[in-house]
């Protein structure tokens, strides 16, 4: 490091109380070591307050002192709180020194070097040493700020002098520089570390789809890096007009309240409402007493509220409290802001992923209860045909009995009886098929957008890359836009399924020459065996030991009944590509 101006060697010399005495030379003499002692400590030191124990220890061993103390400004509570000592009381760093009182108070609200010879005749001396008969002080500070200032007292009365306090001042500026640099390089690395921080959070988080988890990160790493007591994480119902706990984050985590908090009485309800954040400075003071979510045992102090904002949309708030007083800097406070919004993008997230869940286990449930439509619609045409044998037999025999003869009701009752199960054949058979009043006129396009929605996650899960290019021409269908996504959903599952390890999946449409649209489904997995080629559409006959068989027999189905077809249009160890034809509708 370069010094500066405490190079400036020719210190003035007048005031001294012994002009025929050495000091003044001494003082010159040990003003070069000392300088280049402090100014290689900024190129070996990492650690602040390791380097503030060795200043120190050169300044006492320079001016021969007894004791001394480094004593820094604390930005929130205003006081000198003494940071590194030598040969003082156990019990002098315990307490705060307002500005203004005593040698190194006034030092550092007149921002100037002090000399007391003899401290029995100064009223501005506090004792906190017996011994002590001299003292010397001088302000740190970068001549606008006063970050603190260094103390040195002496057993002997008259021991410092003029020319010392100049020295002392000198020394003191490159101290303070030294000091002023090892913070910057401290700060440079904190913000380094939480960047970092802030990189594999916000992958986390992201990656996270259940939403519990994501909120229990979310208040373990924001209480981790702001170094803070406890972090709170509440949920926002825009319904309710309330506010309730989704996660906190404490060594000791005091109880809280559960269920839905009216918003009245959260103290998450100053950000929620202004939708900024919102920084308390004593959550002690009795303007609190009436907050529910503060626990009265637990030892908070400041805190700092952020609103988690999606898109003008207040989802919850992130609340951050230290056990100290404390104000929160811009750095803190834009580390929770960037917290906030990975938080609530991720939240968002997670719900979507949720309601997208859901809606596939629809759909899962719906193709379950087509297939069971369907199965019952086989069982009642095959049926059908043997009834209706036994009906026209039946009818045939000429029973016809005396009405004395029991068995002349006994054939009545027979023939009821067909004629009721008929009807039970009958009704299953409708029911089976679509009704012509669920076909309505859909875009091609929005049909498998909508669907794709669905499998998005899976497919991220499954390392699977999507190609998908809508076609520029506008393609309309006549049909029941639930079988249709049950089709394309059935055949984008096969085709993830045939890629447990990843690949990609090319979905495309285009028109035929017969007004049909056409939409392939392309994969890359391992193909259809040769063996059963022929027989992926036959209801029960499955290639996969859990499958059903009965996903692509209900396909076929569902595209006839809508006067289209499905096909195998090639497969082989580089992939399957399976075809939908549908007719477009009539303008």
């Amino acid at each position: 490091m370069e010094a500066s101006s405490p190079l400036n060697l020719n210190f003035p010399v007048s005031g001294i109380r012994n002009p025929q005495s050495e000091r003044p030379q001494l003082a010159d003499s040990r003003a070069l070591p000392a300088l280049y002692r402090l100014t290689s400590l900024a190129g070996r030191a990492d650690d602040p307050r390791a380097a503030l124990r060795e200043v120190l220890d050169e300044f006492i061993a320079t001016f021969g002192a007894d004791a001394g103390s480094i004593a820094l400004v604390n930005p929130h509570s205003g006081r000198l709180e003494i940071e590194v000592e030598q040969g003082l009381p156990d019990t002098a760093g315990s307490f705060g020194l307002k500005l203004g009182h005593g040698v190194t108070g006034w030092c550092v609200l007149n921002s100037k070097a002090l000399l007391v010879p003899d401290v029995s005749v100064e009223p501005r001396y506090i004792a906190v040493r017996p011994a002590a008969r001299a003292e010397m002080a001088a302000p740190m500070g970068d001549g606008e700020t006063i970050i603190g200032v260094i103390d040195l007292e002496s057993d002997r009365t008259g021991h410092f002098t003029p020319a010392d306090l100049v020295l002392l001042e000198r020394l003191t500026q490159e101290a303070t520089q030294i000091v002023q640099q090892l913070w910057r390089m401290q700060a440079l690395q904190a913000k380094a570390r939480q960047l970092e921080t802030l990189l594999t959070t916000g992958q986390s988080l992201v990656a996270k789809l259940e939403s519990q988890e994501l909120l229990d990160t979310l208040a373990c790493d924001a209480r981790r890096m702001l170094q803070a007591s406890a972090c709170a994480l509440y949920l926002h119902d825009p319904v309710r007009d309330s506010l309730r706990f989704g996660a906190l984050d404490a060594p000791s985590a005091p109880p809280l309240p559960m269920g839905d908090l009216p918003t009245g009485i959260c103290i998450g309800a100053a950000a929620l409402h202004t939708q900024k954040q919102v920084e308390f400075a004593d959550v002690r003071s009795v303007d609190f007493d009436g907050i529910v979510d503060l626990p009265k045992d637990a030892p908070l102090h400041a805190a700092l509220l952020t609103p988690l904002l999606f898109e003008g949309e207040v989802l919850g708030v992130l609340a951050v409290f230290t056990d100290q007083a404390h104000r929160f800097d811009n750095d803190e406070k834009r580390v929770c802001s960037t917290l906030a919004s990975l938080g609530a993008v991720a939240l968002q997230n997670a719900r979507l992923y949720a309601r997208v869940f859901k809606s596939e286990e629809t759909l899962r449930k719906q193709e379950q209860l087509t297939t069971l439509g369907l199965l019952a619609a086989e069982i009642a045409h095959e049926i059908r045909n043997p009834l209706t044998v036994l009906k026209l037999l039946h009818g045939g025999l000429g029973l016809d009995f005396p009405p004395t003869d029991p068995r002349r009701t006994d054939v009545r009752v027979i023939s009821e009886k067909l004629d009721q199960l008929e009807s039970i054949v009958t009704r299953v058979l409708n029911f089976a098929k679509a009704p012509s009043s669920l076909h309505s006129r859909w875009a091609l396009a929005d049909i498998i957008g909508d669907t794709l929605v669905l499998v998005r996650p899976k497919l991220s899960q499954g390392k699977i890359h999507l190609l998908y290019e809508p076609t520029s021409q506008p393609l309309v269908v006549e049909a029941n836009k639930g079988q249709l996504q049950q089709v394309l959903l059935n055949l984008l599952l096969n085709a993830m399924q045939a890629m447990p390890d990843g690949g990609a999946i090319a979905l495309s449409v285009g028109l035929g020459d017969d007004a049909h649209a056409s939409i392939d489904v392309a994969d890359t997995g391992t193909g259809i065996p040769e063996a059963v080629r022929g027989r992926i559409f036959d209801s029960f006959f499955s290639g996969r030991p859990d499958g059903t068989g009965l996903g692509l027999a209900i396909a076929k189905r569902i595209l006839q009944a809508h006067h289209g077809d499905i096909a195998l249009v090639s497969t082989g160890p580089g992939g399957t590509t399976m075809r939908i034809s549908l007719p477009l509708a009539k303008s």
